[in-house]
């Protein structure tokens, strides 16, 4: 019997709880998640060009809402999803009603919303809504990940990840708490969404010029060993598999592997230097289908797509994103809702 099989599990879908601190979204931060991401479009780094284009302050991109969900998703992973030895992340979905900015102050709400198994696999479904200071619901996350037991990796990874993890992080052992665990649900409801996101003027491509079928143009991003590390320490990320030769290995992987948040979020720049404006993106979906591999030498993640709808009505489209690396396909499938001027 798998761990989603075991009712324990189960019933503790809908487990809500808000994390214990604010996330106030700095000028800084954004700038080094930019680069991190390689992400050079000016909203994310001028002041006097993101005012220019209608913000109030420096954009932040919109995978950049991963970092405040992993430090708030934690106490979940340790005390409500327990019985796993790790977790392969396998489907992201982000929901921008509006773009972040500078100055924002997020409440970061976490929710286990779906547990179900496909393959004999045991896909396990984390939602997190980001408040601002004005009570509204601005981004809305949802990650998959896959739970992997002991008996799926080398029993050597255990000791091997305390050698060289970082000295406040542990990323192997949870709580177990079937004892004393108590549900908490959201109480209420939800705050109203933000509608910004479907009222403001974008500063993106016209609609008039585009035509279902148009491919976005192909683009190379450079990946090295240092890039994982910048990405991890910007990210809060700190997993081995992603800067640690050996215990990549350990862990079934042929050499080190990029983030999956961070494929995800060169992509996402790939569409913003295409498009112009990365506050026109409503909806970024994700299914991974491999990880980019990056040995010592260095890797590199292709990146083209094309229009796959477009509806005039209201002068948005549907764009499918497409990545590769090593001549493999990272991204199963990768789509954007873009809203057009």
């Amino acid at each position: 019997m798998t761990t989603a099989e075991a009712p324990g599990l189960l019933e503790r879908v809908g487990h809500y709880y808000k994390a214990d601190y604010t996330y106030e979204v700095g000028r800084e931060k954004i700038r080094e998640y930019a680069r991190a991401v390689q992400d050079d479009n000016p909203v994310h780094w001028d002041e006097d060009a993101a005012k220019a284009a209608g913000y109030s302050g420096l954009v932040a991109p919109i995978t950049f809402t991963s970092i405040p969900a992993m430090a708030a998703n934690q106490k979940l992973m340790e005390t409500v999803v327990v019985g796993y030895e790790t977790y392969v992340q396998t489907e992201q979905v982000f929901e921008q009603h509006r773009p972040i900015v500078a100055g924002d102050v997020l409440q970061t709400d976490v929710e286990l919303s779906s547990v179900r198994q496909i393959a004999g696999k045991d896909m396990i479904t984390i939602t997190n809504t980001f408040v601002d200071q004005n009570g509204e619901t601005v981004h809305t996350m949802h990650t998959t990940v896959v739970g992997v037991s002991a008996d799926e990796v080398d029993p050597n990874i255990t000791p091997a990840v305390r050698k060289v993890m970082m000295h406040d992080v542990d990323i192997l052992t949870a709580e177990e708490s079937a004892q004393n665990y108590v549900k908490t649900v959201r109480e209420g409801e939800a705050p109203k969404q933000s509608e910004i996101g479907r009222t403001r003027t974008p500063n993106s491509l016209s609609f008039d010029g585009l035509t279902k079928g148009d491919e976005i143009p192909e683009h190379h991003t450079g990946l090295a060993r240092g890039d994982l590390v910048n990405y991890a320490g910007v990210s809060g990320d700190a997993n081995p598999i992603h800067w640690d030769e050996d215990i990549a290995k350990l862990a079934g992987l042929p050499d080190v592997i990029a983030h999956g948040m961070l494929t995800m979020g060169l992509g996402a720049g790939v569409i913003s230097d295409w498009s112009g404006d990365p506050g026109a993106v409503q909806r970024y979906a994700v299914r991974l289908s491999a990880p980019a591999i990056v040995p010592a030498e260095g890797g590199d993640v292709e990146y083209g797509g094309r229009i796959k709808s477009l509806d005039e009505e209201t002068r948005s489209g549907v764009v499918i994103l497409t990545a590769k690396s090593g001549g493999k396909k990272i991204f199963g499938m990768a789509t954007l809702e873009i809203r057009f001027s």
